[in-house]
């Protein structure tokens, strides 16, 4: 897929097939990116369809002046934005009901990697909104620096020291736990 700008220019041209393609290839990283916008995955599904709902019907004009992948996480980050402003109290779901274990040959393999990652999910939500949005999109999406700024309206450099601030935030919650990571 061409970044997605290929199959959003193909639904633009009446095939709607094309939107399905965009659908599968973003859902799961534009949930997680709205994710540490709404802290409940449920909500964050909800923006998540919403800004394809946008794409679909609002069909807004994508200029090329950056990645299909940036405007689009830009759109979500404004329709997040947008839904915090209007949502005055705070539900949280707990990270325990959001993981499933896999039913593999190697169930405690499964689990000690489950268990890991809710100990790290626990320990971003303690973390103000902007370390985890920064920590989404750079280490979990894989977004570049520049594209992180661009969604998140800022420089390269507030981005490299947010990004510094939000690692220093959690090794130190690593550490609280009794936990040390090497990559922090």
């Amino acid at each position: 897929m061409d970044n997605g700008s290929s199959s959003y220019d193909r639904y633009l041209a009446g095939d709607d097939s094309a939107m399905g393609d965009l659908v599968r290839e973003y859902k799961d990283g534009l949930t997680l990116f709205l994710n540490s916008f709404t802290n409940d995955l449920f909500e964050a599904e909800e923006l998540m369809e919403e800004t394809f709902f946008k794409l679909a019907y609002k069909k807004p004009k994508y200029s090329g002046k950056s990645s299909f992948r940036t405007w689009l996480y830009s759109i979500a980050r404004n329709l997040a934005i947008d839904y915090l402003r209007k949502r005055k109290k705070a539900v949280f779901v707990s990270a325990d009901e959001c993981f499933d274990i896999a039913d593999d040959e190697n169930i405690e393999d499964n689990y000690l990697v489950e268990e890991r990652k809710i100990i790290i999910h626990k320990l971003l939500q303690k973390l103000k909104y902007e370390y985890r949005q920064v920590i989404c999109l750079i280490y979990i999406e894989g977004f570049s620096n520049s594209e992180t700024a661009a969604i998140m309206h800022k420089s390269s450099r507030q981005i490299t020291n947010l990004l510094y601030q939000a690692k220093k935030a959690l090794r130190s919650e690593l550490e609280k736990e009794g936990i040390t990571y090497a990559g922090l």
